[in-house]
């Protein structure tokens, strides 16, 4: 039987790169006289920028730190162990970069069992333990604190999660055995599935508090002197910490369901993680530790070794590390400065960005539109907004006078935009139109403007074709809601020129966007991926497939929604309008419904019953189909060819410069989970790349298991 110093060993050897954690242990007198007490500090030491992770060889580490304070509490020599970490983090889980790079399910057992086997000695030593959570704490660094008898946490704690569901793993260090035993389960679904599903929501230290993961709140100013004050209060008998009864009855079935039913709406079976973790959670309902710690470690292997957690790492990675550096992005000392920005349009379109300018920019953003009442509209949207963010506390009443005061609205675009640095325009999509706009705002801009076009699906080449200056054109494509969604395809014409496109760049990191360069090509990334796959469903309709097993059939994938409602989302007009202008410039590919045509002919903006999926009866009506009936499994294959057709081609022609940028639009503009890692690596994975485009999108390794 290997001993976990071998284990953690064999594993630091796999991982020679890792950011190695120390564990350096200090020791001081506890105020009250409570007696000398051993505190452990977990430091990789450096700034708060590298959060501190556990790899194998920062586990060994801690292990050695626990062996000296085991020693002297079996000694007598201290009264208590503390453990935190360093300034504004105490520990944010297992190392992800060695996760990587693992190739053997016994290796993924070594991390596994490393991990219990150091943590779970915080439990066994002779004195009392203490978690001081100071500050952010994710996966294994939450669960470190899990193993000790007492926590307290900072209300100065900006983010606490145990966020391995959402990246394709689960709790593996104690989190799913030990946090039902200690807050109850359905605390722990909330805390292990639900959030995690909930694009990984992180709490507060408030709300650890209150949901009893801690035992004790202090002010982050003085947050360890405070924390040590308590501690020794604790020791000396002075204050006993009660924690309310655990329901083991009912409730925990009940919880275990409830997590079911969270995880059958977000990944819709596709990915194993949740379901792992509820398996876990539900036998941890007797109690015993040792065999949910055991059937953590097996859980943990399992999922290290499957296709869903990789290219959950991908995936984030992608978000983490490539969103900060756009590929093909021009040097940021080229960008100009930006302190005025005019919309033209005031709509709700145009009014979410009028509203996002002013809040992440703050400079004085002016609306246009063709009448006074368009205009007084948009503004009254841009302001109601504001008084909904005071509120909800998000500003306070002084930052939502400055923000209201910001947003006005003209009807003279000359007097509007004539010291405007940035103008983007959000009005009907056609092409006339856009154009006839620009040659207006061109007029009257200075002549360091930028012109920006929000357009989901024309040339912004042809667009700026006409004017004098079409350098400073740039494609600013933003998706609904503004507020929500990160992604904004940035797009560059033929003409614009470096300066206008690295200003768009600094704008959009200001804006807090994933900014993405793409090619002028129709519709882009996102929109051209998401055409191209509804239209081989509503093709299977218009053949004679039934809209509910058509609508089903892309299920397995775990989707945020299904092609019907999202077809909804988007509104038939717009999808419609899409894909003509797509079928007009790859008209062997994209495909004009008529049935969706009819759809928007008869003004119809839902196809279900609202609340259902049941066909609304008026635009089932509509409908004309043929005799030929798919099953889902055609249905699905049909779209997922066309998927990986589309992105090959996509790739041919440059649109974006690699694969990685696709899958990051899909993730950031479109919403596709990460256990898809987009799209390219679920496609290779599956044998579709290959099959229809001769090869893979990613090598081996890249978001699959090395092999």
């Amino acid at each position: 039987m290997s001993t976990t110093a071998e284990l953690l060993r064999g594993a630091a050897e796999l991982f020679p790169d890792e950011v190695v954690t120390e564990a350096h242990v200090r020791h001081l007198d506890l105020p009250y006289g409570a007696g000398r007490f051993a505190l452990i500090t977990l430091d990789n030491g450096l700034d708060h920028t590298k959060p501190t992770t556990f790899g194998p060889q920062s586990l060994a580490n801690l292990d050695a730190a626990i062996d000296q304070v085991e020693k002297e509490a079996a000694d007598g020599q201290i009264n208590g162990v503390g453990i935190t970490g360093k300034p504004f983090i105490f520990a944010v889980g297992a190392d992800l970069k060695g996760v990587e790079i693992l190739g053997r399910h016994e290796d993924a057992v070594a991390i596994g069992k490393g991990g219990h086997d150091v943590f779970k000695r915080l439990a066994d030593v002779a004195v009392p333990t203490f978690a001081y959570y100071n500050g952010a704490a994710m996966g294994g660094g939450v669960e470190v604190g899990l193993h000790c008898t007492y926590r307290t946490v900072s209300a100065a704690l900006p983010a606490f999660s145990l966020p391995e569901v959402f990246l394709g793993l689960v709790p593996g260090w104690g989190g799913c055995a030990l946090l039902p035993n200690l807050i109850g389960a359905d605390r722990a679904v909330s805390v292990i599935i639900e959030n995690s599903l909930n694009q990984n929501r992180q709490l507060k230290g408030q709300q650890v508090y209150e949901l009893g993961i801690a035992d004790a709140l202090f002010e982050g100013a003085d947050f360890l002197e405070e924390s040590l004050r308590w501690t020794a209060a604790v020791l000396k008998g002075e204050l006993e910490v009660v924690r309310p009864e655990v329901d083991r009855g009912e409730a925990w079935d009940a919880a275990v369901e409830r997590g079911k039913q969270i995880a059958d709406s977000k990944v819709h079976g596709a990915a194993p993680a949740a379901y792992r973790a509820l398996e876990i959670i539900a036998a941890a309902k007797s109690g015993d530790l040792r065999q949910g710690f055991d059937a953590e470690t097996q859980a943990l292997a399992d999922l290290i070794m499957g296709g869903e957690l990789r290219s959950g790492i991908y995936a984030f990675n992608l978000v983490q590390k490539r969103a900060k550096r756009p590929a093909g992005a021009p040097p940021k000392d080229l960008a100009r400065p930006v302190t005025k920005v005019g919309v033209v349009g005031a709509g709700l379109m145009a009014s979410q960005l009028g509203l996002l300018f002013a809040r992440r920019l703050e400079v004085p953003v002016v609306l246009t539109d063709i009448d006074q009442e368009r205009v007084d509209k948009g503004v009254a949207y841009c302001h109601e907004e504001i008084d909904k963010l005071l509120l909800k506390g998000r500003v306070n009443q002084d930052k939502a006078n400055r923000l209201k005061a910001l947003v006005t609205g003209s009807l003279d675009k000359a007097a509007a935009f004539s010291d405007a640095d940035f103008v983007i325009e959000a009005v009907f999509e056609e092409m006339g139109v856009k154009q006839k706009v620009f040659a207006e705002v061109e007029a009257v801009v200075p002549e360091h403007a930028i012109l920006a076009t929000n357009t989901s699906s024309l040339s912004v080449s042809e667009m700026a074709s006409q004017l004098k200056h079409p350098e400073r054109v740039v494609g600013f494509h933003f998706f609904n809601p503004v507020a929500i969604l990160p992604l904004l395809e940035i797009v560059r014409g033929e003409k614009t020129d470096d300066a206008s496109l690295a200003t768009a760049f600094g704008v959009a990191k200001k804006l807090k966007k994933t900014a993405v360069l793409v090619k002028d090509a129709p519709a882009f990334v996102v929109n051209r991926v998401l055409t191209r796959f509804l239209g081989e469903v509503l093709r299977s309709i218009d053949e004679g497939t039934p809209v509910e097993v058509a609508d089903r059939a892309l299920a397995p994938l775990g989707l945020p929604m299904s092609p019907m409602v999202l077809l909804e989302l988007v509104g038939p007009a717009v999808a419609h309008h899409v894909a003509g202008t797509l079928h007009a410039a790859y008209p062997d590919r994209f495909a004009v419904s008529d049935n969706l045509g009819r759809v928007v002919e008869a003004g119809k903006r839902n196809l279900y019953v609202p609340g259902t999926q049941e066909l609304d009866a008026a635009v089932s009506a509509l409908f004309e189909v043929g005799d030929v009936v798919l099953t889902e499994e055609q249905v699905r294959d049909r779209a997922l060819d066309a998927i990986a057709e589309e992105i090959r081609l996509m790739l041919d022609e440059g649109v974006v410069a690699e694969a990685q940028d696709v899958d990051l639009c899909l993730i950031t503009g479109a919403g596709w989970p990460f256990h898809l890692g987009g799209v390219t690596p679920y496609l290779d994975r599956e044998g579709v790349s290959e099959r229809v485009t001769g090869h893979r999108f990613l090598p081996p390794g890249v978001a699959s298991v090395p092999e």
